[in-house]
């Protein structure tokens, strides 16, 4: 649904204006690849606090504490 929503909208900007539908569609790779290490770091990131937080409860946990 999203990919059709954008596709639409990017039809209407290249009605528009032309030149600035071709540089967002050439631009929308580069700008998916800078963001991508920001990506993976907060995944990272995530997955570290998920630990800290199964760590913290684990004591509750093994005395029979709800999940």
């Amino acid at each position: 649904m999203t990919t059709i929503l954008t596709f639409f909208v990017w039809c209407v900007l290249f009605i528009l204006c032309w030149p600035l539908a071709l540089l967002a569609l050439v631009l929308a790779p580069l700008v998916w690849l800078v963001a991508l290490p920001f990506r993976l770091a907060g995944a990272a990131i995530g997955g570290v606090l998920a630990l800290v937080k199964a760590l913290f409860f684990l004591p509750a946990r093994l005395l029979g504490g709800r999940p």
